[in-house]
């Protein structure tokens, strides 16, 4: 009577019989928990050095905003170069900035503007790694039916490193401060770059163009804004990321101000917001296909901003704790859902440049929330510019909602020629 639970859970890690996706599982993942440990070591020292909400929404929005500027043409370089060799170069200098902000730290030269500096240049080492390690995946997986499954399983290891890396984090704050955890952030990427340098990577040859960049940038912004299923999931995605995702960079003053707590209680509540991520990526990966994900990818919008009300309006540790559960699990089914359901419907060719638009959706919108954020929390106060932006992504998501209709018919003749089945005759499975 268990063996379908067996067969369900050999579902959800079935991508991991792929040796190149299990290399990079295994480095990605430690590699994950020191970039945690840095960005909740990196908030809590901006407040302890600063008290302005204002520079904590100008720190978010410097280590974010190149993204934004930079994904476009960082996606046009993804489908030409050779992927496997960029990203060890990223994660290369990704390496490098953590240790300088380490050594700055624990020598007690840090000054904001140092920090400020630092995640600019982390902030255009993003632009180029984000778009190529999504476009990456395709090419470490034998099975190119098990994408959507390894993309859900890379969101649920980003948030097993997002429960453990805030932990460690607030206990390390405690006893011996920021700079360790940027050192061992720092000395966490040897693990990544190791794994990269293991694969069998004769697959990703670079491909050669004869049209220059800003010709293929013109022709990738025209193809996604054209098909009205990849312009609304990456509108949706815009507006989440700026309204919603920037109250992480409001947490160390909500918490310090509002529930009274110290770096341990941030680290407790981010880490809560990591599981609910965590089960949210594993109910992604055991789903059979991508059928249906339309209506998630809204549904989850709106449970993301529902929490986020809720969690504005708590008072106390255990409720606001459990309240981050929710915030995760919505935040995480909607990106790993916009993700896959991207990666499903887009051309191979054009695929590096609109994972660079969603990357600058996502990642680059939420710097501009965070300068916004952090600015209005200064007027209206920090509980209320939480709440709105809850109510905004809810609104998001009623708009998607009434826009399915439209997008299923010109979705199901791309899931019929690759074989999803499923599909009711007007594409009501999206």
């Amino acid at each position: 009577m268990a063996w379908p639970y067996f067969q369900g859970f050999g579902r959800i890690f079935r991508t991991l019989r792929s040796r190149n996706y299990r290399l990079f599982f295994a480095g990605q993942g430690i590699s994950l928990i020191g970039t945690w440990m840095q960005q909740v070591a990196l908030s809590w020292l901006v407040y302890r050095l600063t008290d302005s909400v204002f520079l904590l929404g100008v720190v978010g929005f410097a280590g974010q905003f190149p993204t934004f500027v930079v994904s476009p043409f960082a996606g046009v370089l993804s489908d030409r170069w050779n992927r496997h060799r960029t990203l060890v170069l990223t994660q290369a200098l990704s390496m490098v900035q953590a240790l300088l902000l380490a050594s700055l730290v624990l020598t007690g030269a840090i000054a904001v503007w140092h920090i400020i500096a630092l995640c600019l240049f982390i902030g255009c080492v993003n632009a180029l790694d984000i778009p190529t390690r999504q476009s990456f995946v395709i090419h470490m997986i034998g099975d190119k039916g098990d994408l959507g499954n390894a993309i859900a399983l890379n969101s649920a290891m980003f948030n097993a490193a997002r429960f453990v890396g805030p932990t460690v984090a607030g206990i390390l704050i405690s006893l011996v401060g920021e700079g360790v955890c940027f050192l061992l952030n720092g000395l966490s990427y040897l693990a990544v770059i190791a794994a990269l340098r293991a694969m069998d990577v004769s697959r990703t040859a670079p491909v050669r163009k004869s049209t220059n960049i800003l010709q293929e940038l013109e022709e990738g912004l025209r193809y996604a804004w054209g098909f009205k299923p990849i312009r609304f999931i990456l509108l949706l995605l815009a507006l989440t990321s700026f309204m919603g995702v920037p109250y992480a960079v409001l947490m160390p003053a909500f918490v310090r101000d509002v529930l009274h707590g110290g770096a341990h209680t941030l680290g407790f509540l981010m880490s809560a917001a990591g599981v609910g991520a965590f089960a949210g990526a594993l109910y992604l990966a055991s789903r059979p296909s991508v059928l249906g994900l339309g209506r998630i990818l809204a549904f989850s919008a709106a449970v993301f901003g529902l929490g986020l009300i809720a969690f504005a309006l708590a008072r106390t540790f255990p409720i606001s704790l459990l309240l981050m559960l929710v915030v995760g699990l919505g935040i995480m089914i909607h990106v790993a859902s916009c993700n896959t359901l991207l990666q499903t419907i887009v051309e191979d060719s054009k695929r590096g440049r609109v994972m660079s638009l969603f990357a600058a959706a996502f990642l680059g919108m939420a710097p501009l929330g965070s300068l916004m954020a952090g600015s209005v929390a200064g007027l209206i106060g920090i509980t209320a510019t939480i709440a709105i932006g809850g109510g905004c992504c809810i609104l998001g998501a009623v708009v998607f909602l009434t826009k399915l209709p439209a997008m299923r018919t010109l979705v199901r003749p791309i899931y019929a020629e690759k074989g999803i089945a499923g599909l009711s005759r007007d594409g009501g499975g999206w």
